[in-house]
Parts: C-alpha cells; sequence; structure tokens
C-alpha cells in the first residue's frame, strides 16, 4: 500500500491503525495519510499543515503519529554583546513566537545593553536530575538505605555511567518521608539537555540499589527531580544550568532609551516583580522571563514543556544613582545544542545562527554559551519590560504596534 487515499481508506475501515501507516509506507506517505484521514475526519483544511521543510523520516524520533508541522513566526534579536563564561561575542539569538510586540521589545533591550558595552553571564551551577522514590519498611530501613547510598556512590557512579559515553553523575542526595525514600540523581551531561540520558542512567543505579538494600523500586521518577512543573527544590538546587547575567546603564541611558530613570525602574521591579511576587506565592520573581524562555526553545529545539522550569528566575534592579544595575538568575535553564529537537533543521539553522550547533569544544561549552545568551535576552526583555511600565508606555507601545 503506497497510495494515501488508500492508506487512509484502510485507516478508517479499521484495518489498519494510525501508528501503524510507517509499516506500511515510507514516512512521507504515512504523514499524508494520516492527515487525509484526519481532514476527512473532521472536516479541517490541513494544506498548511502538510507544507514543512523537513524529511519525515528525520522527524521520527521527536514525533508520533506525525500529519505535518506547526510553523511559529521566528523573528531575532541583537547583536547583542556577551561576556560569558562560555559565551563571547556579539550574538543574535532568533526567537520564535506568535505574540505580537515581544521581540521589538526585547530588541530595545539588546539596544540598550549594546549601548552601555554588553552583559556578563555566567553559569553558577549544572546538573540534570533525576529523583526515583523506592519503598521501604520504615525510616529505620530508610536510613539504612540512605547510609548505603552513601558509602557506595562510587558504585552507583560505575553503574550510571556505564550506559553513558558523555554524562558523569555528580551526586545523589536522599530525602526520606516515612516509608519513602526519595534519591535525588545529579548529572553533567555536556551539551545534552540530558534528560533521557539521566533517567536511562539513573536506572541502572536503581538496579543495583534494589540488589543490595532493602529498598524497593516504585516509580524511576519520583517528582522530586522536579521536571516540568514549578518546584521549589529546583529554585533552590537547580536543574540543567543554573545561570545569572548583569549589566549596568549610565542614568543619562536610561533617560534617552527608555525615557523613564533608574529610581522608577528599581520602584516598579520591587513593588511588582518582588512584592507582587510575594503576596502571589510566585516561584517566579521576574515580569516575563518565560517569554524570552519560551520562544528561544521553540527556535533552538529544546523541550518546550521545561519553560515551567526556565521561568524559574529572579530579577533585581538596584538604582546605584548615576547608573541602574539589573540582573536576572534563572535558577533551572535546561537547555542543549546535541538531540532531541536540535537536529531538526529549522532549528538547527537556528543554532547556527549562535554558532552553537552540535557539540561544544571542551564538551558542555556550546549549552553553557546558549543558557548565557538567553539569559541575557531574558535581562533585555526584563529591561524593556520594566521600563515600558514604569513610564506607563506599555499600553500605547502595544497600540502604536497594533497588537
Amino acid at each position: 500500500m503506497t497510495d494515501p487515499a488508500d492508506l487512509a481508506a484502510h485507516v478508517r475501515e479499521g484495518d489498519v491503525r494510525l501508528h501503524e501507516l510507517e509499516e506500511h509506507a515510507d514516512h512521507e506517505t504515512a504523514a499524508e495519510a494520516r492527515r487525509r484521514y484526519v481532514a476527512e475526519e473532521t472536516g479541517a483544511d490541513l494544506t498548511t499543515v502538510g507544507e514543512y521543510a523537513f524529511d519525515a523520516e528525520d522527524a521520527e524520533p521527536n514525533v508520533e503519529n506525525m500529519i505535518g508541522a506547526a510553523q511559529v513566526p521566528m523573528g531575532v534579536v541583537g547583536p547583542v554583546p556577551v561576556a560569558g563564561g562560555a559565551a563571547d561575542g556579539d550574538y543574535h539569538l532568533p526567537l520564535a513566537t506568535t505574540e505580537g510586540a515581544l521581540i521589538a521589545s526585547v530588541n530595545r533591550g539588546c539596544s540598550a545593553i549594546r549601548s552601555a558595552g554588553g552583559a556578563d553571564a555566567r553559569i553558577t551551577d549544572s546538573g540534570m536530575t533525576r529523583a526515583p522514590v523506592f519503598r521501604v519498611d520504615g525510616v529505620v530501613e530508610g536510613k539504612e538505605v540512605v547510609d548505603w547510598v552513601a558509602d557506595n556512590e562510587d558504585r552507583l557512579r560505575e553503574a550510571a555511567e556505564s550506559t553513558t559515553s558523555h554524562g558523569e553523575l555528580l551526586g545523589v542526595d536522599p530525602y526520606v518521608v516515612g516509608d519513602s525514600v526519595y534519591l535525588r540523581f545529579a548529572y553533567d551531561t555536556k551539551d545534552a539537555m540530558g534528560m533521557n540520558m539521566a533517567t536511562i542512567a539513573t536506572g541502572e543505579a536503581c538496579d543495583v540499589i534494589e540488589a543490595e538494600t532493602p529498598a524497593e523500586l516504585v516509580a524511576l521518577s519520583g517528582n522530586l527531580c522536579s521536571d516540568k512543573k514549578p518546584a521549589a527544590i529546583n529554585a533552590i538546587e537547580g536543574r540543567g544550568r543554573t545561570v545569572t547575567a548583569d549589566v549596568e546603564l549610565d542614568r543619562e541611558l536610561v533617560e534617552e532609551r527608555f525615557g523613564t530613570t533608574p529610581e522608577a525602574i528599581a520602584e516598579a521591579n520591587t513593588r511588582k516583580n518582588l512584592v507582587g511576587s510575594a503576596k502571589a506565592g510566585s516561584l517566579g520573581f521576574n515580569a516575563h522571563a518565560a517569554n524570552v524562555v519560551a520562544a528561544a526553545f521553540l527556535a533552538t529545539g529544546q523541550d518546550e514543556a521545561q519553560v515551567v522550569e526556565g521561568a524559574n528566575a529572579i530579577t533585581t534592579i538596584d538604582d546605584r544613582g548615576d547608573a541602574l544595575y539589573a540582573s536576572v538568575s534563572i535558577a533551572s535553564l535546561e537547555v542543549g545544542t546535541v538531540g532531541g529537537g536540535t537536529k531538526l533543521p529549522t532549528q538547527a539553522e537556528a543554532l547556527d545562527v549562535l554558532d552553537l550547533r552540535g557539540g561544544g569544544d571542551p564538551p558542555g561549552s556550546n549549552a553553557d554559551a546558549l543558557a548565557e545568551i538567553i539569559a541575557v535576552g531574558a535581562l533585555a526583555g526584563e529591561l524593556s519590560l520594566l521600563a515600558a511600565l514604569a513610564s506607563r508606555h506599555l499600553s500605547s507601545a502595544h497600540e502604536d504596534l497594533g497588537r
């Protein structure tokens, strides 16, 4: 069966299931047949969904039941100078978004940072985590497991690292809650975001723990990792890359570029991002860092669900009299330049804009640089939005841009 219409008919008649189409035809034909079936069943016109610039077969590791592609407009901000531990130079940052005025706003912040001579950025911690949960008889057995793990971390490291040629086990932090034991494994995953790497490696280590202790594995992920959900542990301990970016802007530059003062921006940040966020019980003390993180993730092929952790950021502003100091500290930015969606053509080209596609030299340096650049982009976005609020220009800016 190689005709898409015939394949769609077989699906409709129940002879072939949607996920089995690649067993009967090449990937392009299977995607077209699936698209025909969905269009006929729903009455939707999927012509545009069926127009994409990559081979369907190449997308197989990234999606199941493929019918096409979702196209998100992509813009660019910069160049913005970044002096980082890994990033060093002027960068254009690709951002994919459907939110009007976002890129114009971030670009305004980048322009101000450029006029100030650039931003500094540093990775202050790094480690992808996976935290399995085990069942024990009670706290006595729980303590026995914790003690065994502390005494045998080298054995766990050997088991975990046997599954990967790149990942390194950094450590294991235990948490006992009644008859549950959680072990939070942390890995250096180099230039990969590393979630799959950490999961597979931890699974191997869990086999050793079950064989040598009373603990019985209940779930390979016990949510203390914590992946794709707001969690205080990530805000405190970090996950992926913990990265900070900062810049100092002269008073004259602030007044000229933003039409406001350092005092007004500092007050807006304190009352909005700090006090307002605290009153709301927010884990993110920032204006809209997730905007830049999400747009950069879509553009460069990151796991978009992990924007939840990427929004875990604190923005600080200090009025220094003749200057404005601004920083963004992102506790858990999970990025990679190899694996996952980074191999797809559009996303690979976006990484090429940054000259960060693939593995770095030394390993991990490309992902470090990407994290630093995204942090500077988030800083630019924070500056621009806070200035718009302080100058009361937010609504008029959206009106002027027709958004």
